[in-house]
């Protein structure tokens, strides 16, 4: 199986290296790619967001699978132009990502299939988000209703923060406040079947102690030892599947990956958000303890075969992600600082770097991005991952390099 990977950034590098290690895939390609994917597959120049020219790339190299890895490119009918073109596609139509980019979309998805979220309201002017704040009151849930990278939520006290937020924004969801601990359950469908993986859990804010502003992620680990043992099939049943279920009976199945972020309330499983790609940190750690192969997985979803396949197999053992984001992150990021160290962390045992916001300068590897770098140490428990995850840390430099160091440092 030859294989396409459309996207730059540390999600794609882990899919990459996840499709060259599985024995079906004769070839893995990737566009644009970054130089750490060009470790493990062959890069072209394509825009993402341009799905006749991805469609054009996919059919000029005769790869049977292309995989679209970034959410702006679904939203934007990447998948679709590949479809329409003849050839299989690992990611949701446009209309069916809406699911990610329209969160007013997700809410009324979600309503229709019964699915238990917080209760909340659209609003399109300063009026309707303040009568909205103080209907559900402090802690205040601001969210940007469309794409914005992970960095368009707030959760605040500060009446004003929350206001001056959905006044940046077209158009904003206010929703209630979700006590408990999030996770993230992620499922590979082909929009009837729903094959869950194992959950994981990724830190949002910049500074240990979950202090500062939200970021894309600044790492993650898997599996979660505390949570209950029926929650994956708890999941499946009340949210994924019934998600599944309406977008299909709407005439739009979703068929790609369904993220699924989640709270564990005092009152029950409620979803957060949705997601219809792999998200990045967690992908990186998911991927890195996959056994199965993935491009079996992946082509059997795009193709409707789904049913047909033996569902995910994880490696015993743990996996930690800690990101590595360049000075000034999340508010800005400093470019073109010399990276140092990656060989070294990565002859380490259980240790393996994904590149995201990389590039090559006067033939140095520098940073090109926020997120840089994600460092992912495997192991036989969370701890012993942990440790792998710190040690290929402390091995790579950049200038203004920023990183928490209690990722998973709690767990038990």
């Amino acid at each position: 199986m030859k294989t396409l990977v459309i996207g730059t950034g540390g999600r794609e590098h882990a899919l990459a290296r996840a499709l060259a290690r599985d024995p079906g895939v004769s070839e893995v390609h990737a566009a644009p790619g970054n130089p750490g994917v060009a470790t493990v597959a062959t890069l072209h120049d394509v825009d993402p967001l341009d799905g006749p020219a991805v469609a054009a790339l996919a059919a000029s190299l005769g790869v049977d699978l292309v995989v679209v890895g970034p959410e702006a490119p679904l939203v934007a009918g990447v998948a679709d132009a590949v479809r329409a073109a003849g050839m299989a596609a690992f990611g949701p139509s446009a209309e069916a990502a809406r699911l990610e980019g329209s969160k007013a979309f997700a809410k009324e998805v979600m309503d229709a299939a019964g699915v238990p979220t917080a209760r909340a309201f659209v609003c399109t002017t300063p009026a309707e988000a303040a009568s909205a704040l103080d209907e559900l009151g402090a802690p205040y849930v601001v969210k940007d209703d469309g794409l914005a990278a992970g960095k368009g939520v707030v959760v605040t006290t500060d009446r004003a923060e929350a206001v001056a937020h959905a006044a940046s924004c077209e158009r904003v969801v206010v929703e209630e406040y979700l006590d408990g601990p999030e996770v993230s359950v992620f499922a590979i469908t082909d929009g009837t079947t729903v094959r869950p993986l194992q959950p994981a859990q990724d830190f949002k804010r910049i500074h240990d102690g979950d202090q500062g502003p939200n970021t894309g992620g600044m790492g993650a680990y898997t599996p979660l030892p505390w949570v209950p043992a029926d929650l994956v099939d708890d999941v499946l049943t009340t949210v994924l599947q019934p998600t599944v279920d309406e977008l299909a009976r709407r005439g739009t199945p979703f068929a790609g990956l369904l993220y699924a972020g989640l709270a564990l309330t005092s009152r029950g499983v409620k979803v957060v958000e949705f997601n219809a790609r792999f998200g990045d940190p967690e992908a990186q750690p998911l991927l890195a303890v996959l056994e199965s192969p993935l491009g079996e997985l992946l082509m059997a979803a795009a193709t409707g075969r789904l049913a047909d396949v033996a569902p995910p197999v994880f490696a015993g053992g743990a996996a930690v992600a800690v990101v590595m984001a360049s000075r000034g992150y999340p508010v800005s990021s400093s470019s073109g600082d010399v990276i140092t160290g990656i060989d070294a962390a990565e002859a380490l045992d259980g240790v393996q770097v994904d590149q995201a916001g990389t590039a090559i300068r006067d033939g140095d590897l520098v940073t090109a991005g926020g997120r840089v770098l994600a460092v992912i140490g495997t192991g036989p428990d969370v701890a012993a991952a942990r440790a792998a995850a710190y040690a290929g840390v402390a091995e790579i430099s950049f200038d203004g390099a920023q990183y928490r160091s209690d990722i998973a440092a709690h767990v038990t």
